[in-house]
């Protein structure tokens, strides 16, 4: 097994209740906006507020957009900062295709479109990171910077090699008898990714597990999070037909979760960029803003700077 894999199961330094609080509100800041965007054949639902150059945050699995409350409102003191759903998941529109990860890259150019943001720096975690290599891929003259955040990106690295870890499995469930099976039980599902893929299970709080076990359990919503993994295998396909003649060139921020991909999340993105910085979330696994909000947030402003 991956030594970087392994982490995810390693021992957490508390972290302090300050941070628990922050990480459990579901609040975007006053001021920001909530639209239901149509666009490249589906609806995402954003929240968009503050002002400045702009910034998308993109979410992962297991979460919604409301992940990113406490980047948001620390980002908008001096950006414009975007907070989509992924298609078919949160709030957003369950439609019956189209989750390859260049798809989804399209859709959030969609919304940048619809709301006349032209240029962004992208902060991403999890299945976002996959969606933001390919907004990097087919949109770079409309990134200044890239910030991914623990988790591998389909085709890139040892991307065959981490598909054989068994705390993988998931990448292989779905299908119509597996939502039955989940069906009425999302909570008991979701929680086996927030306990083992955490250092420390209770700083994943019980309101943002009813919170999001809540929103998995809408219609199509486990169909569209199983569909995301069905896609891995074209979206490998498709970044190694990118890499095969290019790289990106971004400045970009690989963040692992000290107990979770740590530095080694650099050494992957490494593989298919050219300008790659690294750094931990200390004290962490996979959950950086569930486990520690105050030092993502942090990381994340001081790479990204004032965006001008």
């Amino acid at each position: 097994m991956p030594s970087f894999i392994q982490r995810f199961l390693a021992p957490l330094v508390l972290i302090s209740a300050a941070q628990m609080s922050q990480a459990q509100s579901f609040d975007f800041p006053p001021g920001f906006r909530t639209d239901d965007v149509s666009t490249n054949g589906t609806t995402i639902h954003v929240r968009h507020g503050g002002s400045g150059p702009a910034v998308v945050l993109l979410h992962g699995y297991g979460e919604t957009g409301d992940m990113w409350v406490a980047m948001a409102a620390e980002l908008a003191r001096n950006h414009t900062v975007v907070v989509p759903d992924l298609r078919g998941m949160g709030l957003s529109a369950k439609p019956a295709g189209g989750f390859d990860k260049k798809t989804q890259a399209g859709d959030v150019a969609g919304v940048l479109d619809a709301l006349k943001i032209k240029q962004v720096d992208v902060v991403a975690h999890d299945i976002g990171n996959m969606v933001a290599w390919q907004f990097a891929e087919q949109h770079p003259e409309r990134l200044r910077k890239i910030v991914l955040t623990d988790a591998p990106v389909p085709g890139v690295g040892p991307w065959e090699e981490i598909l054989k870890n068994p705390l993988l499995w998931h990448f292989r469930f779905g299908g119509p008898d597996m939502e039955r099976l989940v069906a009425g039980r999302e909570r008991i599902y979701l929680d086996r990714f927030w306990n083992e893929f955490s250092a420390d299970p209770a700083h994943f709080v019980e309101t943002a597990r009813q919170h999001y076990a809540a929103l998995y359990a809408l219609p199509g919503a486990m169909h569209s999070g199983f569909a995301q993994f069905a896609a891995f295998d074209q979206d490998a396909i498709d970044n190694r037909a990118f890499l095969a003649h290019d790289k990106l060139h971004a400045p970009m921020l690989a963040l692992g979760g000290e107990k979770s991909f740590g530095l080694k999340m650099a050494d992957v993105m490494r593989e298919g960029a050219t300008d790659v910085s690294a750094d931990v979330v200390p004290g962490s696994g996979h959950w950086i803003m569930e486990e520690n909000p105050q030092a993502t947030v942090k990381l994340v402003r001081n790479f990204l700077g004032s965006g001008k």
